[in-house]
């Protein structure tokens, strides 16, 4: 994901991904990121960096929104977004875009945000439909709990993001109950080790944090996973250092 590399271009950091190994990038909207993706890019910017896609071999894994689809107020703009996002990822020759439920806010049942969630994805999966664009419900904020994250991506049609660390650190299920839910709806997925201390989530080396990473990666592995498995790694090390050592220990696993 582009936050390793927020500063490089998207011919930089294409570059940079061929350089490691990597088969892929994921690039994230609205952040201000240097790669110049976004849904309000040029049709012309975008026909090049495909372009560079191709000729480099690095396909643009996935299209990581903001879009939060849980919470009634705004949900219109969000749904609009996602939208836009699965339009972008098409001229990309992208499978995949990532949305989050987002945070409850205060005064916001669970029922009602299921039932807005559910709501939001049905219709951005219709809107997506004959497209090959996969809308990825990630585990993160108030929906790590994969049995709810499985509900609503069992009555939207929609996918599953599976986030390994928030199933495991946040909601506390080990990977291979996680993976048992979610196994039919995962369609991208991301990597990344930790530490909880003091409450917060300190970023390490894989095989160096909280999480073990061999049975997650074993059993998408056996189920014939064709998708992705991204690194996200936000404000961390510079991307010299974890992009070549990362990738290392996940093609060991």
């Amino acid at each position: 994901m582009s936050f390793s590399t927020p500063k490089l271009s998207l011919k930089e950091i294409i570059e940079t991904a061929k350089r490691f190994g990597y088969d892929g990038i994921e690039p994230r909207l609205d952040s201000g990121h240097s790669h110049g993706i976004e849904i309000s890019t040029s049709a012309d910017y975008l026909a090049e960096a495909l372009k560079i896609s191709e000729a480099a071999g690095i396909a643009f894994a996935c299209i990581a929104t903001q879009c939060k689809l849980a919470n009634p107020d705004g949900i219109a703009g969000q749904i609009e977004a996602a939208e836009r996002a699965v339009d972008l990822a098409k001229k990309l020759n992208c499978h995949a875009i990532r949305v989050f439920g987002g945070k409850l806010p205060e005064g916001l049942s669970r029922d009602k945000a299921m039932a807005t969630l559910k709501e939001a994805l049905s219709k951005i999966v219709k809107y997506a439909a004959g497209s090959g664009v996969n809308i990825c419900l990630e585990t993160h904020d108030d929906w790590c709990d994969p049995v709810m994250v499985r509900e609503a991506a069992k009555d939207s049609g929609s996918s599953v993001n599976w986030d390994v660390m928030h199933t495991f650190m946040t909601a506390k299920y080990s990977p291979e109950k996680a993976f048992d839910i979610l196994k039919p709806y995962i369609r991208h997925m991301h990597i990344h080790d930790g530490i909880r201390e003091n409450g917060k989530t300190e970023l390490c080396p894989i095989g160096k944090g909280e999480i073990d990473h061999t049975a997650p990666i074993r059993l998408m592995n056996e189920s014939g996973y064709q998708g992705y498995a991204s690194g996200e790694w936000i404000n961390w090390e510079p991307w010299e250092i974890h992009l070549p050592r990362e990738i290392a220990a996940l093609k060991k696993l």
